[in-house]
């Protein structure tokens, strides 16, 4: 009873963006730690491809069971080192190095914001899960 009324809120939904934001912070601040570290090429999660799987997971909850397999679910599952990227989007420089603290923090600062915004709606669904609840107005 308790998944169903969980299940038709964007809970889940939510749940998913926080889980890739919490990785994603956890990869830019490798990234910032290693920026003086020779060599280090930075690591990255794909936005591009979690907005990519959310979607489907989302389309496939809207579709009637049977009619088409559920989507693969974002980052909340399975082993997260395997989804994160090294893709030179940056200059790489003389020491084989390719971090840039300025792209870093300022990925970081969107992250944080993305999660935040994700937290406030959260936070929303629930109060007004447990008004209902509660019975209350």
């Amino acid at each position: 009873m308790y998944s169903s009324i969980f299940q038709s809120t964007t809970i889940p939904v939510l749940q998913e963006v926080v889980n890739f934001s919490q990785l994603r912070h956890t990869a830019l601040a490798g990234n910032i730690a290693n920026i003086d570290t020779p060599g280090y090429r930075f690591r990255d999660l794909s936005v591009e491809d979690f907005q990519e799987r959310l979607l489907s997971a989302i389309q496939a909850r809207h579709n009637p069971p049977g009619s088409q397999s559920p989507g693969e679910p974002g980052y909340s599952s399975g082993d997260p080192l395997a989804q994160i990227s090294e893709t030179p989007h940056t200059i790489l420089h003389h020491d084989l190095s390719n971090v840039e603290l300025e792209n870093q923090v300022t990925e970081m600062v969107k992250n944080q914001m993305q999660h935040n915004l994700a937290i406030s709606i959260m936070q929303s669904q629930f109060r007004l899960l447990q008004a209902a609840i509660s019975e209350r107005v």
